[in-house]
């Protein structure tokens, strides 16, 4: 007899491999076979990982979710946009003849020239040239190439220019004024015994220095403030000084009154004072002022247009410092200012003209800087004039206005001086006639200054110059929108803004036009984008990639609009740039993308299982690359609208396409029988790989799951009722294909164990016998792996979190009743599975029962003989279970080896039982019994076992009893007899002795005797 091997649950050791074999499909790389996924198209990888990494693609290329402005760093703004500074760009940047509207030179709101006669300003130029005042560029250039300067300018002929200059020669000199501000001083020396000075100033000219002009006494103090104007007329301006002097003015006191101030003395330097002043008192009675220091001031060294300077105060032969005194010096004439206004305008124009044409200056690059001569011309006028700094830079702001029509000039002269303007507007020192040409320009600069922004994308972003000039035009748009717009000024006509909606009442300032020129720039280029990009041919698929690549285009301009501009528009006007830009695109991809997904959606095609045509069933991943562009373009909005999110149209984006998704997964599940179907018949029933006990279907399976796992993930549906219909779906349809799977598995395995029954030659018909293959535990494995992953799958669907989003916007009740639901819904499919796994053990049991059937006969008829039917009997099933051991699960595994010996117990009885009746030896009874028990230590199985114990109870009364000899039974009969005998109890009535026996049909009996009866009789 072989040795027998007991087969029970295998050791920790054995089930490492098992356990591999259960991981989750997310540890594990699913790779379905190239023929597998080709079978479709690749359907579920297109809108599995495919469509993933798409998404992760693109979002990489739009980069990560910008942070709202109040979370950004402040500390990152450039320098390049400050103001008051004006970098010289090296080209025009801005916009090309081709760029600007054909209108935008006609429109000029200003009237022109009033008629100035040129030959009286060209003669008033010519003479204020030869009488020059202050010290300037004029210097440097010469009255010669001024002069010559000033001839180009005007385009004026060489007889013309002789004679104007020969007439000016003959002109008397300009009467000229010095105006001097004496403003305050400081670090003063002290003169007082008390550690301080009464310090006053006296200002003169050389040429006059018994002229003087004083100012306040400020007393007891070392950093007096005087704050005082003088006007010095001129004679010599050219060659005269200015001299200043500070003194220390000492009242007229008498001996006793100097003597009260010892209380206030300072230190004994200030006693020794004192007490000088005291004896000067005394013996001589006069009371002279102190001198300080005193500053000389060459007038040549004085700018034309004046300066504001602190002056180091000096003494004869005194190197220390005395202090220092801060004036503010400039020249003026006596001139109607209207008329020098008008002059200056004229000037500035002229100048600028032939600057422009001499320099070839680019568009959008003459930055305020003139040349050396023009610098001195207008600097000389403004002087001479008397002209202040506002009507100065009014003039230049009329004047640049008009020029920046014909040829733009850089906006950063512009900014720096609306800047000095708005003061004066704001305390209305303009007359009413300057303040309407200033309305009247500014007209003109908010014009080109909102057309520019209209053709911002025309610009090179984040150049250097470029962020200068927008920096510029959007100081610009903050000055002015500070200042009060005249009531009966339209600072916005129709038809120069053509760009703005039609008036509907709402009164239109800075700001709310910058809204429309923004909104209005995004339309245009919203509309050029469309009509640069096309459609490859005219299908659906082409459509939609037409609507993702627009849309991909527009989100990188709020990008690049976040990223470069947006900063600069809050920090300047405090404007939402791209905020304004992403809902007015909002409504265009909203109106534009509806349409399309609607159309498409609703000719969808509904798919029904129960067909069994294979229709052409191709939707792709096109209509969900763009479901997955609009959702990120939708998130946009948390960062961009957080206040506002309801009111946006693409926030209910996934409404769009319920029908699609619905019809997706009609489409899948159909897809997916057949993918299963085509990966089970390509199925060799093989191990994929050394470490696992499952076959290349199961793989298969399974990444159709996780592939639509990945579809669904991707989708990240933000209605949380419609995830749960749609979750509801897929894992029905999973439990679906899980069952289907089950069923082809088992369908298979039959078929491969038929084809290997019948590729095998043995020698007779008798040896032929089931044996269990790897392919029937293959099958087993494949359809436990699918079981086991049922639940996972539908817990990374999002199962939990949704139930609980649900309880918290239903009820707790509402939530319990849908869990339960589909938790039902993946019980049925799991115990459905599992049945059918263990149908499948049956059937490899069942086909086991003939060759254990026939090994039990021979063993009960032939023990006694040389045949090893015994020996067979348990080869055979040690091979067998020894196969499905290794290749089955513990759980599996436990299942069989019970089916099995159920089998093989029913096999036994219904042996007995037949042969009953064939009236067999005693022998053939005795050897069953003997094979039962060497079958119940083979299979180890225990008292505690509940394998069909009462077959065991009826196959092992029967064997013992049939197996016995007929001395043994007889025997044992009298054995029993005496037991029963032996058993019996007293009897209350006493006790009868019978005899009985069958002959044929008749009972007959024999009374004996009777012993020990109850008396019944008194006797």
């Amino acid at each position: 007899m072989k040795t027998l091997k007991f087969w029970k649950r295998r050791p920790k050791a054995e089930e490492n491999v098992v356990m591999r074999q259960r991981e989750h499909p997310r540890l594990r790389r699913l790779v379905s076979s190239r023929a597998i996924q080709e079978s479709d198209g690749g359907f579920f990888e297109n809108l599995g990982t495919l469509l993933a990494e798409k998404a992760r693609a693109q979002e990489a290329v739009e980069g990560p979710l910008p942070q709202r402005c109040s979370q950004r760093d402040d500390d990152e703004d450039e320098d390049e946009t400050s103001e008051g500074t004006i970098e010289e760009p090296t080209e025009a940047l801005l916009e090309s003849d081709s760029d600007r509207d054909e209108n935008e030179r006609a429109l000029d709101i200003v009237v022109g020239s009033v008629g100035w006669n040129i030959e009286e300003l060209y003669t008033a130029l010519v003479y204020m040239t030869q009488h020059q005042i202050g010290y300037d560029v004029s210097n440097e250039c010469g009255i010669d190439a001024l002069l010559n300067h000033l001839q180009q300018a005007f385009k004026v002929d060489n007889e013309m220019h002789e004679q104007v200059l020969e007439e000016t020669r003959n002109m008397e000199a300009p009467v000229m004024h010095l105006n001097v501000e004496v403003i305050e001083a400081k670090e003063l020396i002290s003169k007082d015994a008390n550690g301080k000075s009464d310090p006053f100033c006296a200002l003169y000219l050389e040429s006059a220095p018994t002229r003087r002009y004083n100012t306040a006494v400020k007393t007891a103090t070392l950093a007096p403030i005087w704050e005082e104007h003088f006007e010095l007329p001129l004679d010599d301006a050219e060659n005269d000084t200015l001299c200043l002097e500070v003194w220390d003015f000492d009242a007229a006191e008498t001996v006793p009154e100097k003597m009260s101030k010892v209380k206030d003395v300072k230190g004994v330097r200030g006693l020794v004072k004192l007490a000088k002043e005291i004896a000067v008192t005394a013996t001589t009675g006069s009371h002279d002022n102190e001198f300080i220091g005193r500053c000389r001031i060459p007038l040549r060294d004085i700018p034309v247009n004046g300066h504001t300077m602190w002056y180091p105060l000096e003494k004869k032969h005194k190197s220390k410092r005395r202090g220092v005194v801060r004036l503010r010096l400039a020249f003026s004439a006596e001139h109607n200012t209207q008329v020098a206004a008008q002059e200056h305008r004229h000037l500035i124009r002229i100048l600028l003209l032939h600057e422009l044409e001499i320099e070839k200056v680019e568009k959008y690059c003459w930055c305020g800087r003139w040349s050396a001569p023009a610098e001195a011309l207008v600097l000389q006028h403004s002087a001479q004039r008397g002209l202040l700094a506002r009507n100065v830079a009014l003039a230049q702001w009329v004047e640049y206005s008009r020029i920046h029509q014909q040829h733009p000039l850089n906006f950063a002269v512009f900014n720096k001086l609306a800047v000095e303007l708005a003061r004066p507007l704001e305390n209305s020192l303009f007359s009413s006639d300057e303040s309407r040409l200033f309305w009247d320009a500014t007209r003109k600069i908010i014009y080109s200054c909102l057309n520019s922004i209209r053709k911002i994308r025309r610009l090179a972003p984040g150049d250097k110059n470029v962020m200068a000039q927008m920096g510029a035009i959007l100081g610009i748009l903050s000055s002015i929108s500070s200042l009060e717009i005249p009531k009966d000024f339209d600072l916005f006509p129709p038809k120069m803004f053509g760009w703005f909606p039609e008036p509907d009442g709402t009164v239109v300032d800075i700001m709310k036009g910058l809204e429309y020129t923004v909104i209005q720039g995004g339309a245009e280029w919203f509309d050029h984008i469309l009509s640069n990009n096309t459609p490859e041919a005219d299908t659906d698929d082409d459509a939609l990639k037409y609507h993702i690549k627009v849309i991909q285009l527009i989100r990188a301009d709020l990008q690049r609009a976040l990223e470069i501009y947006d900063r600069m528009f809050i920090k300047k006007v405090n404007f939402p740039y791209a905020r304004t830009l992403y809902v007015y695109y909002e409504k265009r991809i909203s109106d534009m993308c509806t349409i399309i997904i609607e159309d498409v959606c609703l000719r969808l095609k509904r798919i029904e299982l129960e067909k069994d045509d294979d229709a052409e069933l191709t939707l792709g991943t096109t209509l969900f690359e763009l479901y997955l562009t609009l959702q990120r373009y939708a998130v946009l909005g948390t960062v961009f609208c957080l206040d506002g999110l309801e009111h946006l149209k693409i926030q209910n984006y996934h409404e769009w396409f319920r029908s699609g998704v619905a019809h997706w997964l009609d489409i899948a599940v159909y897809k997916a029988l057949k993918r299963i179907s085509r990966a089970v018949e390509f199925d060799t029933l093989q191990p994929v790989d050394s470490n696992v006990q499952y076959s290349s279907s199961a793989v298969d399976t399974l990444t159709i799951f996780y592939q639509i796992k990945v579809f669904w993930t991707q989708l990240a549906w933000p209605d949380v009722e419609g995830s749960y219909t749609f979750i509801a779906k897929i894992i029905d349809d999973i439990c679906k294909c899980s069952i289907s799977y089950a069923d082809m598995m088992a369908t298979k395995a039959e078929k491969v164990d038929r084809q290997m029954q019948e590729s095998e030659n043995t020698s007779s018909v008798y040896d032929k016998k089931f044996e269990v293959s790897t392919a029937w535990c293959f099958a087993i494995n494949n359809i436990d792996y699918i079981r086991t992953s049922i639940e996972p799958l539908a817990n990374d669907l999002g199962l939990q979190t949704i139930i609980e989003t649900l309880g918290e916007n239903k009820t707790q009740q509402e939530a319990d009743r849908c869990r339960q639901t589909l938790q039902l819904i993946i019980d049925n499919a799991t115990d459905t599975v599992k049945n059918e796994i263990i149908d499948l053990l049956e059937v490899v049991a069942n086909k086991m029962q003939p060759a254990m059937s026939r090994y039990l006969m021979e063993g009960a008829e032939l023990i006694d003989t040389t045949s090893n039917a015994m020996d067979r009997l348990l080869q055979y099933l040690d091979s067998n279970i020894t196969t499905l051991h290794d290749n089955l699960n513990e759980d599996n595994f436990e299942r069989v080896l019970l089916v099995i010996w159920q089998i093989m117990s029913e096999t036994l009885f219904q042996l007995v039982h037949n042969n009953l009746e064939k009236r067999r030896p005693p022998s053939f009874y005795s050897n069953l019994h003997r094979t039962l028990h060497t079958l119940i230590r083979f299979f180890n199985l225990g008292a505690d076992e509940t394998a069909n114990v009462q077959v065991l109870k009826k196959i092992e009364r029967l064997l013992n009893l049939h197996g016995l000899e007929t001395a043994e039974l007889i025997h044992r009969y009298h054995l029993e007899r005496f037991k029963e005998q032996n058993e019996m109890e007293d009897a209350l009535h006493g006790m009868l002795t019978v005899k009985t026996h069958f002959t044929e049909n008749s009972l007959n009996v024999q009374i004996l005797n009777a012993r020990n009866l109850k008396a019944m009789d008194s006797n």
